[in-house]
């Protein structure tokens, strides 16, 4: 599987991250919890089960893009919760999304919530909470309203563990 990805930049990465890290240091789920260098704050903008990195080059001189952090976005699956912040919409970012996807071409149906018009643009803090871990993790985050940019794109070999950095 493949996931062609926004890298956020430095200041907005970094609150990310102290979120993170606050669950962590409650013993809760965190995205943060992964000591992988390839594991940093991302949107996700498009996953195919095979893309060829080399066909979204373009797609990085779109740019830096706005990118807001908005309020809390939570995402169910079975009895588990995965906390996320939002990613407020704008035009530049959609263009990008919307280029994206067209090169990534069509998809499964399993990663159909990327395609344009299904696609919730957020950043994870935590996957697989219960809803009394979710309670606690809710009361530890940031709740601060952030605007940066995406200043990165990559795209993520998940089977090989391979990031292809494009920007």
């Amino acid at each position: 599987m493949f996931s062609v990805e926004l890298v956020l930049d430095p200041e907005t990465e970094s609150t990310v991250r102290e979120d993170w890290d606050r669950l962590l240091a409650a013993d809760l789920p965190s995205a943060g919890r992964n000591p992988a260098p390839s594991n940093r704050p991302h949107v996700t903008l498009a996953v195919r089960e095979h893309l060829d990195p080399s066909a979204f080059a373009g797609a990085a001189d779109l740019l830096p893009v706005r990118i807001e952090l908005g309020g809390v976005l939570l995402l169910g699956h079975r009895d588990r919760f995965i906390l996320t912040r939002h990613i407020v919409v704008n035009r530049a970012l959609l263009e990008v999304h919307r280029v994206v996807a067209e090169l990534a071409g069509p998809t499964e149906p399993r990663h159909s919530n990327t395609l344009p018009d299904r696609w919730t643009p957020h950043v994870t803090l935590a996957r697989g909470l219960t809803a009394t871990r979710l309670a606690t993790a809710l009361r530890l985050i940031s709740h601060r309203h952030v605007v940066g940019e995406a200043t990165g794109l990559r795209v993520w070999n998940a089977q090989e563990r391979v990031v292809t950095t494009l920007r």
